[in-house]
């Protein structure tokens, strides 16, 4: 039916992070505040990690 259809696009967009980008792209981000994110997304990471690995 449309519905599943529907759900099923949207878990596709989702998983590859269409709308992510979408989100990102709507507003013009300093190159300074771009910087600034990718730094705490990859603390952020480095943390989890170190938190599995125990």
């Amino acid at each position: 039916s449309f519905d599943s259809l529907i759900k099923r696009f949207r878990k596709v967009l989702a998983k590859d992070g269409i709308l992510q980008d979408v989100k990102r792209l709507q507003y013009y981000e300093k190159p300074s505040e771009k910087k600034k994110k990718e730094i705490l997304a990859a603390r952020r990471r480095m943390q989890r990690k170190s938190r599995r690995e125990g």
